[in-house]
């Protein structure tokens, strides 16, 4: 007698989608100058060099003025993409953004992440069950603006280069509505002594000489920028005296960070585009302290992630990179609570913040490769700062 058995499930059905796709790769490094990761990546063609649009990184450095492991590390990236992609490591700089921040307190582990899309015309097997994600998925568009001259740094002019970037970048990324972004990373240069020297020999005055409140006043032109882009702020020079004064006036969706290796604004814009496919998503979320661990559940939610009081493992395998900003409170204090970081001579304050609000996410997230900068200024609410995530998600 025939034994009959029941036919097998069908295959779902599979069209074709030519939209780009990005991937995400978040990256260990041994030491600032070790881009093995990468090069291991490249080398089994799990992307390609021409592919790479940003990389974002966190080294071991102390995070300031003299903080040369970013430099250590862009020479390297420059160096091993010129030799894949047969082009020169200086035009690689001028065109690839790469934002690097020092300080790795606490259990932050020194990491960078790789974003890179499929070449245009690759086509991408879509399940017709689900359908061609008509709402679009992470989208990401670069630019860099002009140099900018050391009397522009924390100045007006800043702002407005760092606004014209953004809307380069949303550009690039087919996203047309501010209020479909998610995140805005920007790294901008600061002024030296030299560059200081420089200037005023040039008959033209600096905002400031200090170099530690140069990148403070280059963080603040960066967050306004930001957010005149997005809508956040008006274009008003009046405005200009309310950075690093009114703490009200702030972006919650710009990451913002400076140093002597940059000399132009650099921008990264990651946000929804329905030109663009794959399952990456991105929640980001103010934090309105150092102790806000309900903005990283905040941040978590629309990815479908739930920590119970930690991601699960097989959930946290679904993020694919995480990105904080943090200030000590100027205040004094944490809810109410007198807190010593700002007068600390031994250890700066910047180190403080990472460590701690590093490993509050960390804990939540279960992993230390968190992009966490310290600078905050007018990048979440004062004394706070924002936390945002990448995750696969369907």
């Amino acid at each position: 007698m025939d034994t009959y058995l029941p036919p097998a499930p069908a295959a779902p059905r599979q069209s074709l989608d030519t939209r780009p796709r990005l991937s995400v790769h978040r990256l260990d490094m041994a030491h600032p100058g070790d881009v093995s990761a990468l090069a291991a990546l490249l080398d089994r063609g799990a992307i390609e060099a021409a592919g790479i649009m940003a990389v974002i990184g966190k080294t071991e450095g102390n995070g300031g003025v003299n903080d040369f492991t970013r430099g250590y590390f862009t020479q390297s990236l420059m160096a091993l993409l010129a030799a894949r992609t047969g082009r020169p490591a200086e035009a690689l700089l001028r065109e690839l953004p790469c934002i690097l921040s020092g300080g790795t307190e606490g259990v932050l582990s020194p990491h960078y992440v790789v974003f890179a899309r499929s070449a245009p015309g690759v086509a991408n097997p879509v399940d017709e069950a689900q359908g061609p994600q008509p709402d679009g998925a992470l989208a990401i568009g670069c630019a860099l603006s002009e140099p900018l001259a050391a009397q522009q740094v924390g100045r007006w002019a800043q702002v407005r280069s760092v606004a014209g970037a953004v809307r380069d970048a949303m550009r690039e990324a087919g996203i047309a509505r501010p209020e479909d972004i998610a995140f805005v990373q920007v790294k901008c240069p600061c002024v030296t002594a030299a560059r200081a020297q420089a200037a005023a020999a040039a008959g033209h005055a600096v905002l400031t000489a200090d170099a530690n409140r140069s990148m403070a006043a280059a963080r603040a032109a960066g967050a306004f920028g930001v957010a005149i882009a997005l809508g956040e702020l008006p274009d008003d020079p009046a405005l200009e005296s309310a950075m690093l004064s009114d703490f009200e006036r702030f972006s919650a969706r710009a990451s913002v960070s400076s140093g002597v290796e940059v000399e132009a604004n650099e921008v990264i814009v990651l946000g929804r585009s329905a030109a663009w496919a794959g399952s990456l998503r991105m929640g980001c979320a103010p934090m309105r302290d150092a102790l806000d661990i309900g903005a990283v559940a905040e941040a978590l939610r629309p990815l479908g992630l739930s920590a119970e009081p930690q991601l699960r493992p097989e959930d946290a395998a679904r993020v694919a990179a995480v990105f904080v900003k943090c200030e000590p409170d100027r205040r004094g204090r944490v809810r109410g609570a007198r807190h010593t970081m700002l007068d600390d001579t031994d250890i700066n304050a910047q180190r403080h913040i990472r460590g701690a609000v590093g490993g509050l996410v960390a804990g939540v997230l279960g992993d230390g490769r968190i992009f966490v900068s310290g600078g905050a200024e007018h990048q979440g609410p004062d004394g706070g700062g924002l936390i945002a995530v990448i995750a696969h998600v369907g």
